[in-house]
C-alpha cells in the first residue's frame, strides 16, 4: 500500500496550471462556485464547514471515528453492512476504484479485496494513518489526503467513484461540484455510487447520534432544531440528507443516467452512470 500525506495530481499528472488552482488542497472559493451566493449566507455556510471539517479532521478522526462505528446499534450495523455489500455488487475485478473521504478504511479494505485498485482520499491525517496502519497488508491499495472537489486525478480515470455513509451530505461542499468532479475522474460507461439515508431510517440514525452524543464524539444534540431529515448538535455541527428530488435534480445538468435506489430501508443510492 503507497500512502502520500498530501497528494499531487495523481492518474498521470494533472497539468501544473490545474494543480495551482487547488487540486490537492483544501480549500473553497465562493467565487468559483457554480451557485450564486450572497455574501451572508456565504459567511454562515463557510462557518458551517468549517465546523464540520473541524469535527472530520479532528474530533471525528481515526480511533474516533472507528468508535462511532463500534458503538452503533445492531440496526445501524445492518445498514453499514448492506451499504458495503450493494457497493461490493457494483465493482469488478478488473475496476479501479475511487473512495472519497474514505476515513480510516473501513469501506476500501473490503473494495480492496475484489478490485484491481482502489485509491482513498480523505482530509484527515489522522484517519489515513489509521488506514495505512489497517490496510498495510493490501498491495493495490493508495490513500491520499485530497479534497473531493478539487481532485489531483486525469479525466476519466477510475471505473467507479464511490461516495457512501452520506459523505455527499456530511462533506458540507458544493453538492454539484461534488458530483461533477466525481463524474470528471469517471471513465465512460463507468459509474458514480452515491448515498444518503432513508427517511424511513431517521429513528434508528437518531438514536445512533444519540449515542454518539453520549459518548463524546459529537456535541449535545440540539432536539428544538433537530427534525425532518436534519441532526443539529449545540456545538455547530449539523447532520443533514439529499432526498430522492434533491439528487435528481442535482444530476439533471449533467450527460448522465441517474438511478434512485433504495437498499435495506435505511439508505439511499444515487448510481450515476457517465455516458
Amino acid at each position: 500500500m503507497f500512502f502520500l500525506a498530501v497528494s499531487p495530481a495523481v492518474g498521470g499528472m494533472a497539468s501544473t496550471e490545474r494543480y495551482k488552482k487547488g487540486r490537492g488542497v483544501l480549500l473553497f472559493d465562493f467565487a468559483q462556485s457554480s451557485e450564486p451566493v450572497e455574501l451572508q449566507y456565504a459567511f454562515t455556510l463557510l462557518a458551517e464547514m468549517k465546523n464540520n471539517l473541524d469535527y472530520y479532521s479532528d474530533k471525528l478522526s481515526a480511533e474516533r471515528l472507528k468508535l462511532c462505528y463500534e458503538i452503533a446499534p445492531p440496526r445501524v450495523k445492518q445498514y453499514l453492512k448492506a451499504e458495503v455489500e450493494y457497493v461490493l455488487k457494483n465493482v469488478g475485478s478488473s475496476d479501479m476504484v475511487l473512495e472519497l473521504g474514505c476515513g480510516y478504511g473501513r469501506v476500501l479494505r473490503k473494495i480492496v479485496q475484489k478490485t484491481k485498485l482502489a485509491i482513498g482520499v480523505d482530509t484527515s491525517t489522522d484517519s489515513l494513518l489509521l488506514g495505512k496502519k489497517m490496510l498495510r497488508d493490501s498491495k493495490n491499495c493508495v490513500l491520499l489526503k485530497m479534497n473531493a472537489v478539487q481532485l489531483g486525478f486525469l479525466d476519466q480515470t477510475f471505473d467507479r467513484v464511490i461516495c457512501i455513509q452520506n459523505g455527499i451530505s456530511a462533506f458540507h461542499v458544493n453538492q454539484k461540484d461534488l458530483i461533477r468532479e466525481s463524474i470528471r475522474v469517471t471513465k465512460p460507461g463507468g459509474k458514480v455510487l452515491f448515498s444518503s439515508y432513508s427517511a424511513k431510517f431517521w429513528e434508528d440514525r437518531l438514536e445512533w447520534f444519540r449515542l454518539q452524543s453520549e459518548a463524546g464524539l459529537v456535541g449535545e444534540i440540539d432536539y428544538e432544531k433537530t427534525g425532518n431529515g436534519v441532526i443539529v448538535c449545540k456545538d455547530g455541527f449539523t447532520a443533514t440528507t439529499v432526498r430522492p428530488g434533491q439528487f435528481r435534480e442535482l444530476t439533471s445538468k449533467f450527460d448522465v443516467y441517474a438511478k434512485i435506489v433504495e437498499v435495506d430501508e435505511s439508505s439511499l443510492f444515487c448510481v450515476i452512470t457517465r455516458y
